[in-house]
């Protein structure tokens, strides 16, 4: 007798990691959508400013009775972003670092340029050499795009511990966040930003060779990039304790190890040692104030609230300390991302000029994580009725209505900072 054939029924277990395949998939599309309005934010500021230049050109010829010689669009939007520190790294594609710099340097003199870091200009000079349009396009495309893969792996990071949908939000925050407005200017954060996020990520997974190579790059990359020696240093702890993983030493040793190298580096083309720090402390003034300058500065803001676009960024930039660092405390941030933040935040205020600002504050990127990972989740009523009285509209909710409010002062901050820095209004 035949029988029939059965068919089991597909086991929602089995489906699970394809849904949240699935589930990932969409918050990487809504990160980069994400990420994508935020760059139109930051070329819309820069238009503005492109039109003004334009105009005060026109103005300036018709008082001298002269005919303008008007630059293109594209080219005043590049003026925008390759402004301030921006043309430093051009100057070391351009020319590299200087053979010998004078006594006394000052930031006017073009061997000032020794003060900053390797990886990101030599990076974009190797992508000159294959992509044409010239060094000033070659810089400006690999920060849009490091940006981009940025936006994926602090993804990741979020995903690793707390699951898809904070990841989603950590990706949405990290791209509206205003000081995201550097990943679009000839700037190294997003070179950092890209390199910590990978090997905060090899550290969660211990992958210590990985993590310690993308420590090392790090370290050349930025001088807050020494946050990863750091935590190189707790990771391997931690997995020592645990289960004796004496291998896990080797992010530890190499981590350092491009921050001695650039050092040395610039020593030798220079020809003398400790030429970094020389050019630190005579160009650019560049002391220890322990966090006077960042509370100092944010007090005058209080007392003076319209007198300083500078102290107006400092104060606001505090603030935004402030909370993130109570969010990461109410989720028990994970020691590992903890401690890398630590050391950014705390090189951050250290410092006696340039203090408290949304660009450092975005390359302690796992501070927006515990934001996505404190956010409370959407209360949705269940089949159209509220489970809340007087609460008949998702739309009601102050998380979603928070969550909006948050993204658009986002957008609007990366559009202002962007504008502002355009104008020379504030140091970035």
């Amino acid at each position: 007798m035949m029988t029939e054939p059965t068919t089991t029924a597909p086991s929602p277990t089995a489906d699970a990691p394809a849904r949240r395949l699935t589930d990932w998939h969409r918050a990487v599309i809504v990160g980069l959508i994400a990420y994508v309005v935020s760059r139109m934010c930051v070329l819309a500021a820069a238009g503005v400013r492109a039109s003004q230049m334009v105009v005060d050109t026109r103005t300036l010829a018709r008082l001298d009775r002269v005919t303008p010689q008007e630059p293109g669009a594209v080219h005043t939007i590049a003026e925008v972003l390759t402004s301030w520190d921006g043309r430093w790294y051009l100057d070391i594609i351009r020319h590299g670092y200087p053979s010998s710099i004078p006594q006394n340097i000052t930031y006017s003199q073009s061997q000032a340029r020794a003060a900053f870091f390797p990886v990101y200009p030599w990076l974009a000079r190797a992508v000159d050499v294959v992509l044409p349009g010239g060094d000033t396009f070659a810089a400006i495309m690999v920060n849009i795009v490091l940006g981009a893969v940025a936006v994926v792996l602090v993804g990741l990071l979020a995903r690793e511990l707390y699951g898809v949908r904070v990841a989603s939000r950590a990706m949405v925050l990290f791209a509206v966040f205003p000081g995201s407005f550097v990943l679009s200017f000839t700037y190294s954060e997003a070179t950092l930003i890209v390199l910590a996020a990978a090997c905060l990520l090899f550290l969660l997974r211990e992958k210590w060779w990985l993590a310690g190579v993308a420590a090392m790059l790090g370290t050349a990359t930025r001088p807050n990039g020494v946050a990863l020696v750091a935590a190189c240093a707790v990771a391997s702890f931690l997995a020592i304790r645990r289960t004796r993983a004496w291998g896990s030493l080797v992010a530890v040793v190499l981590a350092p190890l491009g921050f001695i190298f650039f050092q040395l580096y610039v020593d030798h083309t220079a020809g003398e040692r400790g030429a970094w720090f020389r050019v630190q402390r005579e160009a650019w003034a560049e002391g220890t104030s322990y966090g006077a300058t960042a509370v100092s500065k944010t007090a005058d803001f209080f007392v003076h609230p319209l007198s300083s676009p500078t102290d107006a960024l400092t104060a606001l930039s505090m603030i935004a300390l402030i909370a993130m660092i109570w969010c990461a405390w109410k989720v028990r941030l994970h020691p590992v991302l903890a401690s890398y933040c630590a050391v950014v935040v705390g090189l951050m205020l250290m410092t006696q000029t340039v203090t408290a600002r949304p660009r450092f504050l975005i390359t302690a990127f796992p501070l927006l994580i515990a934001v996505a990972a404190w956010w409370p989740e959407r209360q949705r009523a269940a089949d159209g009725v509220s489970d809340r009285v007087g609460d008949g509209d998702d739309r009601l909710n102050w998380a979603t209505t928070g969550w909006d409010m948050t993204l658009v002062l986002g957008g609007a901050g990366i559009a202002v900072l962007t504008g502002l820095y355009a104008v020379f209004g504030a140091i970035p």
